[in-house]
């Protein structure tokens, strides 16, 4: 079962969820746009996870990390992404 992360990123105002799939160009990522909206739900991440062949790994929790939108400036705007383990519903890549 090979294992991906997922995450969320807030740009723009808008929120966006992707899979990385190491070896797969970015833009063949499987990955849904919620739109200008508040922070999805996890039930709404879950459902779009599932949508996109992806389902949760044992035991995963969602992880918060801010950065500076630019670096080594802490006047900067700050940027949020979360990030998940994930694997294919089916046991493959996806």
């Amino acid at each position: 079962m090979s294992e991906h992360t997922a995450q969320l990123a807030h740009r723009d105002g808008r929120w966006t969820l992707y899979v990385v799939l190491m070896g797969v160009p970015v833009s063949q990522w499987p990955e849904h746009d919620f739109g200008p909206v508040g922070v999805p739900t996890l039930a709404e991440r879950s459902r779009v996870l599932t949508g996109l062949g992806f389902v949760f790994m044992g035991g995963a929790e969602w992880a918060w990390t801010e950065y500076g939108m630019w670096p080594d400036d802490d006047t900067s705007p700050v940027r949020l992404l979360a990030t998940v383990q994930v694997c294919s519903r089916d046991g493959g890549l996806s």
